[in-house]
């Protein structure tokens, strides 16, 4: 692709054979997301001109309010939501040029302040645009019409006091199956003798579902619940209902493989503060992911769209490891790959075939056992997963890699909140590392000053004392059609 030929001068060989390796996912990529044509008005006006502009808040439908709280861009064609996301991603990523630019480094920046210096490759489309999400979480809370017992997505804030619960029956990243379990739920709490507990200390007990479903077609419901002041014996009796609903009753309809309860009088807790009791069913969901098999807990984190998280992942396998061509063959790199919030292992595990050794960070428990679980199930030897805090392993972690044959490669997958600072330094310290890739969902946030710290001048009053990163290539992945985030895979090297 041009973006390749116009920085292939100044890469390495192993950066032009992962922007070979990206060229060609954009290239053969079933919805080209290539820029469109020079004359054509920008997104942003295109729906200003558009025939089904979003008319004025006050002649809105709730349906309409709803999907344009939850999926903003459903009113526009699919390319030119593309494009609006591949503009933001640039203009996010100019702001960490500009940051550079003033950091006084001109080996690196560009000679225009704040201009991209590194490709940013089209961004990549999701293969599927409706129905993709594999978990939702539907609200509790009053309805348009009152109801109390509504099961739906929250309009409004609490602060105001004008929360409604609005049913997401219309929108159009949400499967049937998930609609339908929302729906039978609803039907439940309404016939029970329990109040929904709308606000933690005016009482009540029915709370949200989380609804998943698995590559394989199969579906676990998660119910949360308050006990307040009920007994064990009194809980059980309602819990007896609930299985009865989904099992024999008209709840059956959903054909659940799994019904889970969770008892809490916090707004989330994981399974150690508060056990997933298994009421029904299986324990455990399983995806697939190029080619390896996943099991997933209840509350273990996986990709929201299976069909996009394949290319997401085969994106950072050809990023981390990227093939190499002797002789005319394609052969593989060695060395270690220091998979950082591994999650469930998916990242490591897909990427195994390619280093001689893995070693994973999380700290979910249930997580890590998932993780262990599937390196077996794929029979994958040569992953090792710890538990912990990663700013407690991974300095310690740090001077055992050091010696690390082969070669070290990080991946970094955190939450939205980014990486601790103290992660950030023991990557940035050890010199052994030379490639990074770094997956952000929303890289304008906390991730913005990971990116920073990671590249700035050596800075020993904050301990950042090893040679600065550069951001060398960057990938968008739409994972979520509709809405205005996506993924972000962005390659550090030095």
């Amino acid at each position: 692709m041009s973006s390749a030929a116009t920085c292939s001068s100044s890469v390495t060989s192993v950066k032009r054979n992962s922007l070979y390796c990206l060229s060609k996912i954009c290239l053969f990529s079933t919805n080209s997301a290539a820029p469109a044509d020079r004359g054509k008005p920008p997104p942003e006006k295109r729906w200003r001109k558009s025939p089904r502009k979003p008319p004025r808040a006050d002649n809105l439908s709730w349906e309409e309010r709803l999907a344009d709280a939850v999926t903003p861009l459903w009113r526009l064609g699919y390319d030119d939501q593309l494009e609006l996301k591949q503009k933001h991603q640039e203009r996010i990523l100019s702001q960490l040029a500009g940051h550079l630019s003033a950091d006084f480094r001109p080996h690196f920046s560009s000679p225009v302040a704040g201009k991209l210096s590194f490709p940013v490759l089209p961004i990549l489309p999701s293969p599927v645009r409706d129905g993709y999400r594999n978990k939702s979480t539907f609200s509790v809370n009053r309805g348009v019409d009152g109801n109390p017992k509504t099961v739906g997505f929250y309009l409004g804030t609490g602060r105001e006091g004008n929360i409604v619960c609005v049913s997401g029956d219309h929108l159009l990243n949400m499967p049937e199956k998930h609609k339908l379990v929302a729906k039978c739920y609803q039907d439940f709490i309404r016939l029970s003798s329990l109040e929904p507990c709308l606000l933690f200390h005016t009482g009540g007990h029915w709370r949200e579902v989380t609804v998943r479903t698995g590559a394989e077609g199969r579906t676990m419901a998660v119910v949360y619940f308050h006990p307040q002041t009920l007994t064990p014996d009194e809980v059980a009796v309602h819990k007896a209902d609930l299985v009865d609903h989904f099992t024999q009753g008209p709840g059956s309809v959903c054909q659940l493989d799994s019904l889970f309860f969770q008892e809490s009088a916090m707004t989330r807790c994981t399974h150690e503060e508060s056990p997933y009791q298994l009421l029904h069913g299986q324990p455990h969901l399983h995806e697939e992911v190029l080619g390896f098999k996943f099991r997933v807990s209840a509350d273990a984190f996986f990709q929201v769209n299976q069909a996009a998280a394949q290319v997401l992942y085969g994106t950072v396998r050809d990023l981390c490891v990227p093939n190499t061509e002797q002789d005319g063959r394609l052969t593989n790199l060695s060395g270690t790959l220091l998979d950082v919030c591994c999650g469930t292992g998916v990242i490591g595990i897909t990427i195994s075939p390619r280093v001689d050794r893995v070693i994973g960070i999380e700290l979910i428990e249930q997580a890590v056992e998932d993780a262990i679980h599937n390196a077996a199930l794929n029979n994958v030897l040569n992953c090792e997963f710890i538990p912990g805090k990663a700013e407690v392993v991974l300095p310690g972690l740090m001077s055992q890699l050091s010696s690390a044959g082969g070669g070290l490669t990080a991946v970094v997958n955190p939450a939205r909140a980014g990486l601790h600072h103290r992660v950030v330094r023991a990557l940035r310290n050890q010199p052994a590392i030379r490639r990074l890739v770094y997956v952000s969902c929303k890289p304008e946030g906390e991730a913005m000053r990971n990116f920073k710290e990671l590249c700035c001048a050596p800075d020993p009053q904050k301990k950042l004392t090893g040679d600065p990163f550069s951001p060398t290539l960057a990938v968008p992945v739409d994972m979520f059609p509709h809405t205005p985030h996506c993924e972000l895979v962005l390659l550090f090297e030095r």
